[in-house]
């Protein structure tokens, strides 16, 4: 199977059962638009965190009838963030989604030792890019999370990705481990790393996707720049999951693929006890529905 469409996690979403999102600050005009095509589309009910009159003077604007949603009133954001986390602990919401708030007080809150949601596992962001120049999704980890991950880290990234990729319904994601070259220089440690996980893959020892590499990013997204460099890899050209070796090459990435690339993206942190949606300020109203909607699949 292969993910053609971000529609296809409204699709998904609508399967699954009924998912409550708690949204901390959510006084945000492009959160609550997202959150109200959310609820027209059947896939998720909210629970609003943050400044009552503020979201109740954006809701008017738009139209939005939240006189049966859950509000609590928190005018401050990290306090609005602190509960609704508490939410998610609760049982009372199953997917937690950043409004008008920083992303590390966010963040703080999803990661306090005591009160927050890690549940042991490594947290790694992932964003599926519906791009005009590409023949499918294309998934993207880490753009926003994870800095300068080690081998293990990678390999915790890998697993946290291909484990969303099952739950989509894609049974075998290729993955694409990245590299300014596609041969292997042990000067250039992301290359030795790369190799690493594509002979751990062939040996098993990471299962449930195809991994390859090192290859450049043409490698990887290209038939015809792979064949005339001769390589040979059921992976080049048909990636399902671009991994990148760090958080600067991710990160421009993300925003290439938006900014010149015409690209909706979905964006979702995983490896904690929910899916946490994590949406940029500058990312359109159908990306965060899609974010929604990713995050009711999983």
């Amino acid at each position: 199977m292969e993910l053609k469409s971000l529609n296809s996690f409204i699709d998904i979403a609508k399967k699954k059962t009924h998912k409550k999102i708690a949204v901390a600050a959510a006084e945000d005009l492009h959160v609550l638009l997202a959150v109200a095509d959310a609820m027209n589309e059947g896939i998720a009910e909210p629970i609003l965190v943050g400044n009552k009159d503020k979201i109740m003077s954006i809701a008017d604007s738009i139209k939005f009838d939240i006189s049966k949603i859950e509000l609590i009133d928190e005018k401050d954001a990290a306090k609005s963030a602190k509960l609704a986390v508490q939410l998610v602990r609760d049982s009372a919401a199953h997917v937690l989604m950043k409004g008008l708030v920083t992303t590390p007080d966010y963040l703080r809150a999803v990661l306090h030792k005591e009160t927050g949601l890690r549940k042991g596992d490594l947290l790694s962001h992932i964003g599926f890019f519906e791009s005009p120049y590409y023949h499918k999704l294309l998934a993207l980890t880490d753009a926003a999370q994870n800095v300068a991950p080690d081998i293990n880290d990678k390999i915790s990234i890998i697993n946290n990705s291909v484990d969303l990729f099952h739950r989509l319904g894609v049974q075998c994601p290729k993955v694409a481990a990245i590299a300014a070259i596609e041969g292997v220089n042990p000067k250039m440690p992301v290359t030795t790393d790369a190799a690493i996980l594509t002979m751990m893959n062939r040996r098993k020892q990471i299962k449930g996707c195809m991994i390859d590499g090192p290859l450049a990013f043409d490698n990887a997204v290209s038939k015809e720049a792979a064949n005339q460099k001769g390589i040979d890899s059921e992976v080049a050209g048909d990636a399902d999951l671009i991994l990148a070796p760090n958080i600067e090459v991710g990160n421009a990435l993300y925003k290439s693929f938006t900014y010149m690339g015409s690209a909706t993206v979905a964006a979702v942190i995983l490896g904690a006890a929910v899916p946490i949606v994590l949406t940029s300020r500058a990312d359109t109203d159908r990306s965060k529905l899609m974010s929604i909607a990713l995050a009711a699949s999983y």
